[in-house]
C-alpha cells in the first residue's frame, strides 16, 4: 500500500460496522484489541492466505494478499484470495475469495466486506466483478456470494457512514445485545 492509501478507511472497517457500529470505532478509532477465542481461530486460519504471492493452475491464477483501492469509496486493504478465471474471450475474470473463521452468519457483515473487495477490483481493474465466495473454517466450504444492487447500495452507504464515523471520531454507545456476550472488547 503506498502512503496515499493511509488516508483510506481499512476496507475491513467494512465489516466491523456491518456487525456493530461500537465494535468498529474501538478497533479503528481507539485502537483497541483484545484477542479471545474467536480472533484466535481467525488469526491461525488467516496464516496460510495472509502470504503475498500468486500462482497459476491452467485457466486460474490465484493471487493471495493483493493491495485493493476504491478512491470513490475511501478505502483500501488485502483481499484474502482473488482467483482471475480465463473467460472464454482470452480476459481474466476476478473473483474474490474471503476467508472466515466458524460458520455461515445470519447477518450480512461478511458479505459486505466481500462485496467492498468486488467495488475496489471493479473500480481499479474497470471489468464487471459479478460475484465471490467466503470459506467458512467450521464447514471447510465456500459460500457463493452474487453481488446484486442490494447488496452493492447495502456496501455503498456503509463506506459513507463509515467516513462519516471517521470524520466524527465518536464512539457509539454499548448495543447491549446477543453480540456482546461474544466480543473480545
Amino acid at each position: 500500500m503506498s502512503e496515499a492509501d493511509d488516508t483510506f478507511a481499512p476496507l475491513s472497517a467494512l465489516q466491523h460496522l456491518a456487525y456493530c457500529p461500537r465494535q468498529c470505532a474501538l478497533i479503528h478509532l481507539e485502537q483497541a484489541w483484545a484477542e479471545n477465542l474467536w480472533t484466535a481461530e481467525g488469526r491461525v486460519l488467516h496464516e496460510k492466505v495472509d502470504e503475498i504471492g500468486s500462482e497459476t493452475r491452467g485457466d486460474l491464477r490465484i493471487a493471495r494478499g493483493l493491495t485493493l483501492v476504491s478512491r470513490r469509496l475511501g478505502i483500501s486493504g488485502r483481499a484474502d484470495v482473488v482467483e482471475f478465471r480465463r473467460r472464454p474471450d482470452g480476459a481474466w475474470q476476478p473473483f474474490p475469495v474471503e476467508y472466515k473463521r466458524g460458520r455461515p452468519k445470519t447477518h450480512d457483515a461478511d458479505r459486505v466486506q466481500l462485496c467492498a473487495q468486488a467495488l475496489c477490483l471493479e473500480e481499479m481493474l474497470d471489468i464487471s466483478v459479478p460475484d465471490g465466495a467466503l470459506f467458512y473454517g467450521q464447514p471447510r466450504r465456500r459460500e457463493a456470494v452474487s453481488f446484486d444492487p442490494a447488496l452493492r447500495d447495502r456496501t455503498t452507504t456503509l463506506a459513507a457512514e463509515l467516513a462519516r464515523l471517521f470524520a466524527d471520531g465518536q464512539i457509539p454507545p454499548p448495543v447491549a445485545d446477543a453480540r456482546c456476550a461474544r466480543c473480545s472488547l
